[in-house]
């Protein structure tokens, strides 16, 4: 995943998302250990989301691409550098 997409990311389970409008032109993308699923809008090509490596019960959102939501307004946001991924620290 190129470190310069520049999403803003959180969290939900599972279980408390849905996809209300647009999955049919979502592609999914899956490399190295093929265990997350990363979606992008087949379109226009922005990261929307994507089930995590790191604990696959949860899925990362793009909170960037939502419309109405300005994610440089929100307090509390960590910041990742892209290169490396959580389940890698030893």
């Amino acid at each position: 995943m190129c470190k310069r997409r520049g999403a803003v990311v959180a969290s939900v389970e599972l279980k408390d998302l849905s996809i209300t409008e647009g999955a049919d032109v979502l592609s999914l993308y899956q490399f190295n250990t093929n265990t997350a699923r990363h979606y992008f809008c087949s379109k226009c090509g922005i990261y929307t989301h994507h089930q995590r490596r790191s604990n696959p019960e949860l899925y990362a959102i793009n909170i960037a691409c939502l419309e109405g939501v300005d994610p440089f307004v929100l307090k509390h946001v960590p910041v990742l550098d892209g290169e490396d991924h959580p389940s890698d620290k030893q």
